[in-house]
């Protein structure tokens, strides 16, 4: 874990923040992502409280409710937070100090009686099959890059991956035979999802013409590359998606995790159970799956008003 350097924050609050990390990290698995956002976020309030003289383990309510105020405020050097960013900081600041109670480092907890403003549900972008199958079709020809970006994302709109878990993927995680995959999600959990036909046969073309024309005599567990044989980056990934929405007319909808939200919003629209679509999904909490039926609806209201004669009346 990275060592916490900034001459406002007192050596006791370094180790207790590291140490916070560390178990968040073995005890419940969080991804480094998350980590290095719960980092920064203590390192804030450690500013915060140095620069009222006061420790970690004496702040009150009110000094951590007047943290997360100064940053829904804003100031000269700093826009206002948003009200999504500080829910994130609120519930690390309840995980940190539930933390230090259960150490025995405090008696109370500063966190108890705070109130976060309530995150808007915005609704996320989600392409129409049609839309779909023009962004699918623009990797043309049997060059190897082609291959590979047809192959990746028929298997994103396949099988509903992350973006991380995408570039994860390893050619042994792969099962021809049953039709599924393996993805390695947050905090390192498997789960096994299906994934089509039409997906299957992108990827066979691809390891079969593509990936061996990139490898060459490297040794490459992953399944998808970039041009010098070694594992795609995120932000190689985050290129293909955007060259191709933008030949695709959708350069202004798109993003990797569009097509997450597709997948899922077309599951649920074609009848499937919201329970199958969060374990395929990976998520957690089935409140984070509901997103997607509000989505559902608000299309269906769409096609009605549309489609039938007597929605409105003229």
């Amino acid at each position: 874990m990275a060592t916490i350097e900034h001459p406002l924050v007192e050596g006791r609050f370094e180790h207790l923040v590291l140490d916070f990390l560390a178990y968040l990290e073995f005890e419940r698995g969080l991804s480094r992502n998350t980590l290095e956002a719960y980092r920064g976020d203590l390192l804030q309030l450690g500013r915060f409280l140095a620069e009222r003289e006061v420790s970690a383990l004496d702040a009150s309510p009110a000094d951590v409710s007047d943290f997360l105020t100064k940053l829904a405020a804003g100031d000269a050097d700093h826009r206002p937070a948003s009200p999504a960013t500080i829910h994130r900081k609120s519930a690390c600041l309840r995980s940190f100090y539930r933390h230090l109670r259960r150490e025995g480092l405090r008696e109370s907890d500063p966190t108890a009686t705070l109130s976060a403003p309530r995150r808007s549900r915005k609704l996320p972008q989600v392409l129409t099959r049609g839309e779909v199958e023009r962004l699918l079709s623009q990797p043309r020809g049997t060059d190897p890059h082609a291959l590979r970006d047809r192959a990746l994302l028929e298997t994103m709109y396949a099988s509903g991956l992350r973006a991380s878990e995408a570039i994860g993927l390893e050619i042994d995680d792969l099962d021809f035979e049953e039709r599924v995959l393996r993805a390695r999600g947050k905090g390192s959990k498997e789960r096994i999802v299906p994934i089509g036909q039409a997906a299957l046969r992108a990827l066979g073309i691809y390891l079969e013409r593509g990936r061996p024309r990139l490898v060459k005599d490297s040794v490459e567990p992953h399944l998808f590359v970039n041009f010098r044989g070694g594992q795609l980056t995120r932000q190689g990934l985050y290129k293909i998606v955007r060259r191709h929405a933008l030949t695709a007319g959708l350069a202004d909808r798109m993003s990797p995790h569009t097509l997450r939200h597709t997948f899922a919003t077309h599951l649920l629209a074609g009848g499937c159970d919201l329970r199958s679509v969060q374990e395929m999904l990976g998520h957690a909490d089935v409140s984070t799956t509901q997103l997607y039926t509000h989505l559902s609806s608000e299309r269906l209201k769409d096609v009605y008003f549309k489609a039938h004669p007597r929605a409105t009346v003229a």
